[in-house]
């Protein structure tokens, strides 16, 4: 049933529409290619998956910084697979991984089938907790940038999704209304949880396979967003 009312739809950027679990696979065989690690990229993404997952969790709550972020995820990744490495590797490794990771343009299946079909109808927009100095270029890359036209970062809101302020300030730069809005992100908490406490609808692009409430819209595929919007 398509959704009347709508005039703006905010998107998340990695894991929604950027392809960030492909991107980053890449991004780690070329520098563990560039550093000579004899490292199994399949393995160690297997153990860093999860563990980037909690680190950003705790990003999120502000529980950590960015710096903290970055080196500990990749120190826990490589004493849990048993890999002996300096830090003076893994502060370089954190680095490379950053500049390398947006070199990469993977998107999610539909992407830009998506966003022709709803830039005729809709203003678009991005809210984003990952790294100001990456995501423009990964917009820029993957050739999708020209579809937003506002994109709000935490960095520069001075707060990350789920807090209200991130949402309230996205919506005064796009010059929106929440009741005229649509939020679509794959985090339950950050996106669907964080919208819908300013007043925002929410679509969940639910490939992780939450177990949501079913009241919540939800899409397995981003091309079945067309039935909503």
């Amino acid at each position: 049933m398509k959704i009347k009312g709508v005039k703006h739809i905010f998107f998340d950027l990695d894991h929604t529409l950027w392809d960030f679990d492909k991107n980053s696979a890449l991004a780690f065989e070329k520098i563990f290619s560039m550093h000579q690690l004899n490292v199994n990229s399949q393995e160690f993404l297997e153990v860093y998956e999860p563990i980037n997952f909690n680190y950003w969790k705790l990003y999120r709550e502000d529980r950590i910084d960015k710096s903290s972020l970055r080196y500990q995820r990749l120190k826990d990744t490589f004493d849990a697979v048993g890999f002996g490495v300096s830090d003076e590797i893994i502060n370089l490794l954190s680095e490379d991984y950053i500049t390398h990771l947006t070199t990469f343009n993977h998107l999610f299946d539909g992407t830009i089938e998506l966003l022709e079909h709803l830039i005729t109808d809709y203003q678009l927009h991005i809210i984003t907790n990952g790294f100001e100095e990456a995501q423009q270029r990964k917009m820029d890359n993957a050739n999708i940038s020209h579809y937003f036209e506002t994109v709000t970062n935490s960095e520069a809101a001075g707060v990350k999704k789920p807090n209200p302020i991130i949402f309230n300030h996205a919506l005064d730069v796009a010059n929106a209304k929440p009741e005229e809005s649509m939020m679509i992100g794959d985090n339950f908490e950050a996106d669907i949880m964080g919208a819908m406490d300013v007043g925002i609808d929410v679509i969940l692009f639910n490939y992780h396979d939450y177990n949501a409430d079913a009241s919540i819209k939800q899409v397995k595929r981003l091309l079945d967003i067309k039935k909503y919007l």
